[in-house]
């Protein structure tokens, strides 16, 4: 059954960053954009590197290891290597602490 995690502050993921954080069942990367923050499970889709490892460009995070491109909205695959999606986590930010569920 799914379940409401913390995993950082609003203040560990500024606006344009990625952060890898560990939950007791996953490793799962956090994408701020323009304030809006993101999860999906830390592991590129191509070959299992750490996205966390990447670039965050607009909604866009790319894999550092092969360019595999994935939408941080939906973990949706938008540029080869990668033809499949990673996992997307629902978010929320409840007093400046950031949850999502796993």
């Amino acid at each position: 059954m799914p379940e409401w995690v913390r995993v950082a502050s609003v203040g560990d993921c500024p606006p344009g960053t990625l952060v890898g954080v560990d939950t007791m069942d996953e490793r799962i990367v956090l994408a701020n954009v323009d304030g809006d923050i993101y999860a999906l499970l830390d592991r590129c889709s191509h070959q299992d590197y750490p996205l966390s490892d990447g670039e965050l460009e607009g909604t866009r995070i790319e894999c550092l290891y092969h360019g595999a491109a994935f939408d941080v909205c939906t973990g949706r695959a938008v540029q080869l290597p990668a033809i499949r999606p990673v996992k997307a986590f629902p978010v929320e930010v409840r007093g400046g602490e950031v949850y999502v569920q796993v």
